[in-house]
């Protein structure tokens, strides 16, 4: 068989500057800033729903462990749901996705009214329904993460994911202030009504993005194929594996603080539910006004700088809310930890943005919004268990000093290995020559090898990219890779990769990005010969 240049590789892996981007260039994009909008009023029905579900426990019952599992409730289902709703979400058309999970919530809001107006409330029902809601934020989330890179070039992604953050605190004021209202001028159940009409209204507008959806010319994946590739791809990239330790860490701690904040709220002098929202409206405003400076904060500092200094900033919030005995102390301090909290999530929100190529990116996303809720999950749990047996204050003492210590660890021994991003951009077309079009006659796994002739002085430097090529391989979706060595002929080195089929063989070059380009000419740059390496196929019989 002739060789065949798409198996290979390229120079130094080509890095992308982002230049300075003014923070609301991207709202001057229709579509973003439509979407945008839809992105702002579904966060405030979030945060409507878990203030005003939140606030309804602490009427049910006064134990610390039953209002800090309210926050549980609603994030564990993204920790649980959050992979197979990201493969769909790169499987099946976006918007249609989108819509779906808003109509989603609505009808968890709508169950919520009824249950309320029927007396029918307890704490566990509360749960089991907030559970309900935070299934439908598991489904929706990755899919938006995933259309927003689409809708903005890749130069103002960190102003787009900057004003997500926007959107995510302005309706952290916003919602708590209307479910606040609502709860004090006519109940808990006009805020499920309200979220639920606002939840089919947004569903609405989005069905009126006339996206084109571009079906894979391969076929659909299916979703077990497309979950195992996301994860491979998350185990094998470096960047994302640092960045899902510090995001993880990050919010096992800082969780602390939000979900003993309703009773944090009634201790305060003079607490009340008017506290509680004017604790969350004083953490979002933080959030907005930090980010403003993100920009020049991203210029001067790098990503770890930026991580370290805002989880110590957060954890000297924490412990001030410890010990506050008014809102004149504790507002300080929530402001003070919005603009921590927006500074780390952005940061690495966009470090993972840029990690990902598109035809994985919501998958990337989703492990990504599980860290951040598997992490926030336990984190509410274990909290909320530490106050059980001592104190509020001395688990939030406790949190704030961890989170601190465990970030700086995290950032001395998990390393990336890089330090800027690789260019994800598509590179298919750039193959000389692909596989053979038409599939083999009988199916199988594919097992494909590469010949490669070495000067076995440089037998060392080559072993290094071949490292680099298995991550590739395995991220790009090969089940099986190895690299084997002639004992009879030093210079003679044969690479093995197998693939679960046909389809799958060939989904690899469509899934090739620039940077794999880069580090197939790395490894050609080795291989001796007036030829390219022999590339041979077989499938295996069953």
């Amino acid at each position: 068989m002739p060789p065949i240049s798409t198996e290979e590789t390229p120079v130094a892996p080509k890095r992308v500057q982002l230049p300075r981007v003014g923070p609301f260039e991207p709202l001057k994009l229709p579509v973003f800033r439509m979407l945008w909008s839809t992105w702002l009023v579904a966060n405030i029905c979030m945060w409507m729903n878990d203030v005003a579900a939140a606030w309804m426990m602490t009427s049910l019952t006064t134990s610390p462990m039953w209002v800090a599992l309210v926050q549980s409730a609603s994030t564990l289902p993204v920790f649980l749901l959050g992979l197979p709703s990201g493969a769909l979400a790169d499987i099946l058309d976006r918007r249609r996705w989108l819509v779906a999970t808003q109509f989603w919530l609505a009808g968890a809001a709508i169950v919520l009214c009824g249950a309320v107006v029927m007396d029918l409330m307890n704490a566990p029902l509360l749960l089991a329904l907030t559970f309900a809601n935070g299934i439908g934020l598991a489904l929706r989330w990755p899919v938006f993460s995933a259309i927003v890179p689409e809708l903005v070039p890749r130069t103002q992604l960190p102003a787009a994911l900057g004003l997500n953050g926007v959107a995510m605190n302005a309706s952290r004021i916003v919602g708590p202030l209307l479910a606040g209202t609502l709860i004090a001028s006519a109940g808990t159940v006009w805020v499920f009504g309200l979220n639920a009409a606002l939840c089919l209204i947004s569903g609405f507008i989005v069905l009126r993005w006339r996206r084109e959806h571009k079906p894979n010319p391969l076929g659909r994946e299916k979703l077990i194929s497309a979950m195992r590739v996301g994860v491979q791809f998350v185990r094998q990239s470096q960047r994302m594996r640092a960045v899902l330790t510090r995001i993880s860490i990050f919010f096992l701690h800082s969780t602390a603080l939000l979900a003993l904040l309703p009773l944090l709220a009634r201790n305060l002098r003079g607490g009340g539910a008017g506290t509680f929202t004017l604790l969350l409206a004083a953490m979002g405003s933080g959030a907005i006004l930090a980010v403003m400076f993100l920009p020049r904060l991203r210029q001067a500092l790098t990503r770890d700088q930026l991580v370290i200094r805002g989880t110590m900033l957060q954890s000297a919030a924490t412990a001030v809310m410890a010990v506050a005995p008014t809102a004149w102390v504790a507002v300080p301090a929530m402001f003070l930890g919005g603009m921590a909290w927006i500074t780390v999530a952005n940061s690495l929100s966009v470090s993972a943005q840029l990690a990902l190529p598109d035809w994985v990116r919501a998958r990337g996303m989703a492990t990504y919004q599980m860290a951040i809720m598997g992490a926030s999950a336990f984190g509410a749990a274990l909290w909320g268990q530490v106050a059980e047996l001592s104190s509020l204050y001395v688990s939030l003492g406790i949190a704030a000093a961890s989170g601190t210590v465990a970030m700086l660890l995290a950032i001395r021994h998990v390393t990336d290995g890089v330090g800027e991003e690789d260019d994800t951009t598509p590179a298919h077309k750039g193959w000389t020559k692909g596989p053979p079009s038409e599939a083999p006659g009988e199916e199988g796994r594919v097992v494909v090898t590469i010949e490669y002739m070495i000067d076995p002085a440089r037998a060392a430097a080559f072993h290094v990219v071949m490292h680099q090529t298995r991550r590739a391989r395995l991220s790009q979706g090969a089940i099986g890779w190895e690299l084997l060595h002639d004992i009879a002929e030093p210079g003679r080195y044969v690479e093995e990769i197998v693939d679960e089929s046909w389809t799958e063989h060939l989904r690899r070059f469509h899934r090739a990005t620039a940077a794999d380009m880069a580090l197939r000419e790395r490894r050609l740059a080795f291989h001796q010969g007036e030829t390219l390496p022999v590339v041979t196929r077989y499938v295996v019989r069953r």
